[in-house]
């Protein structure tokens, strides 16, 4: 379970769980954990996941703190009944594409959990997602028609109309899948190295480590163009090539390869001025 701050590219929460504990147990507990772990204050926090986050103790912790957030919702009987029994009239298209349609609506539902309730603190909205094969509509058939669900909180106006709040959602795909894909298979985090619990979940919280240290590196001593890049690319421009440190007149340099001092020459200047941390109390 990982919680990422997406703004900086920062996991600010891991947790490493057994494979048999459901996707969404303990899921508020993680996300105070992340809350918790931002420096300094914010105005508004948002936050957006999948389906694994759609557990109405993690939902109602953010509503009685004012975070926003849009969740994938599961698609269950009630759900998908009120959904398919919208008016045509309901659904407005979001974009046509060659594969086919797809379109949203605001579905008028509440769950059946004896947890949330009309009178609740927030409201929650749920956004329909409708995709229509073009083969399908001609022929009117409804195969191939697929249907999903966003809930939310978010009725400010940043948050802006529903399908607004669906396109922000979908941002999640570029920033906690992305650093996902980035730790299980750029850095380390799939080799699990024992058998042992503690020793594996210390091992991803290494590499949660080395992965904001390197968000943090690329965003303090290299230049724009290198923000995005992934470790892949920066091993090859960056972490491998040939340097030596050389002592010399009370001077230390750092004396990189042609090729590296011509496109970051500002680089070591950068990291090198930065304050030193201080001792105080170690």
């Amino acid at each position: 379970m990982l919680a990422l701050w997406a703004e900086q590219d920062v996991i600010v929460a891991d947790e490493f769980r057994d494979g048999n504990v459901p996707a969404g147990i303990g899921n508020a507990r993680v996300i105070e954990k992340a809350v918790a772990a931002l420096p300094g204050k914010f105005d508004h926090i948002y936050v957006r996941g999948d389906s694994a986050l759609y557990a109405h103790e993690a939902m109602a912790w953010m509503d009685t703190r004012a975070i926003g957030y849009a969740i994938s919702a599961d698609m269950t009987g009630p759900l998908k009944a009120a959904i398919l029994a919208l008016p045509q009239d309901n659904w407005k298209v979001e974009r046509m594409d060659e594969d086919g349609v797809r379109e949203w609506a605001e579905v008028d539902f509440v769950p059946d959990d004896r947890i949330y309730k009309k009178g609740h603190v927030t409201l929650r909205r749920y956004l329909a997602i409708r995709f229509r094969p073009r083969q399908g509509d001609l022929l009117g058939s409804s195969d191939g028609v697929k249907h999903f669900c966003i809930v939310t909180n978010r009725s400010d106006p940043k948050g802006g109309c529903g399908l607004d709040i669906i396109h922000w959602h979908r941002g999640k795909a570029g920033t906690i899948e992305h650093a996902h894909d980035v730790l299980m298979n750029e850095l380390a985090g799939w080799a699990l190295p024992s058998q042992k619990f503690g020793a594996n979940a210390a091992w991803l919280r290494l590499n949660a480590l080395l992965y904001n240290l390197l968000s943090a590196f690329k965003r303090i001593g290299l230049p724009e163009e290198l923000r995005d890049a992934r470790p892949k690319r920066l091993r090859f421009l960056v972490l491998n090539c040939v340097g030596k440190v050389v002592r010399h007149a009370r001077q230390t340099l750092l004396r990189f390869a042609d090729s590296l001092s011509r496109t970051y020459a500002d680089a070591p200047r950068t990291i090198f001025n930065l304050p030193r941390p201080s001792l105080a109390g170690v």
